[in-house]
């Protein structure tokens, strides 16, 4: 069986095709290119990718004016409907402006760029994405960016600590985010944000392959592949 995946650009995404690529190494079939602008996704998908990037260049408010695609609508619809979805970095910020997920992104502590690689500690071994980490295991992933200091009020905070929908931390002082927090998951488990970008450490040849867990048990545990 085929793994059916997508991965949505927006104008100004720059990490597009590198989640493409992750995807097509991983579980041996390319994903579907959706355009911002189309207004449908293909029938059936597995999976589905909002990647990195600078999305309408953030001009306004990180992933704002994205959240308000055409496409966006189906995507809110398939999350609905079970269909997990990952967004990394800029689609993490997406999923939050979309309201697939609790918080906020907000500008990093101290002002600057952050562009290196992390440590994150995995919190949560339970879900589609993360079933392939250990608990408590700690690995390297690199991030890249300038809004990625999560915000959440204290009742969210204490909510998703308590329904283990933190799915990564940070295992040293990166951005400012509230209580390290680096990844985190739906209610329903089926749609992750995370600002580290896993798909830059699949291979070897990237210096690392710490991220390529996460795709391998979301192929395995929707295809059994």
């Amino acid at each position: 069986m085929s793994f059916r995946s997508a991965v949505i650009t927006f104008p100004g995404s720059n990490c597009d095709r590198d989640m493409a690529d992750a995807l097509e190494k991983v579980s041996g079939t390319a994903p579907h290119r959706i355009w911002h602008g189309d207004a449908a996704l293909p029938d059936g998908l597995d999976f589905i990718a909002l990647p990195g990037g600078f999305s309408y260049g953030d001009y306004l408010r990180s992933g704002a004016m994205a959240a308000r695609s055409p496409i966006m609508q189906a995507v809110i619809a398939a999350a609905g409907k079970g269909v997990p979805v990952l967004g990394v970095c800029n689609g993490f910020q997406v999923l939050t402006e979309a309201g697939l997920l609790p918080g906020a992104l907000m500008r990093n502590a101290g002002i600057r760029f952050v562009c290196r690689e992390v440590k994150l500690k995995v919190e949560n071994t339970q879900s589609l994405f993360t079933a392939g980490y250990n608990a408590g295991q700690e690995i390297v992933i690199p991030v890249a960016h300038h809004d990625g200091n999560y915000f959440a009020d204290a009742e969210t905070l204490d909510r998703l600590e308590g329904e283990g929908r933190v799915a990564f931390r940070y295992a040293e002082k990166v951005n400012g985010s509230a209580r390290d927090i680096a990844g985190v998951l739906n209610a329903a488990g089926n749609v992750l944000g995370m600002m580290p970008h896993p798909e830059r450490v699949i291979e070897p040849a990237h210096g690392g392959t710490d991220g390529r867990a996460l795709f391998e048990s979301a192929v395995r545990g929707l295809v059994g592949a």
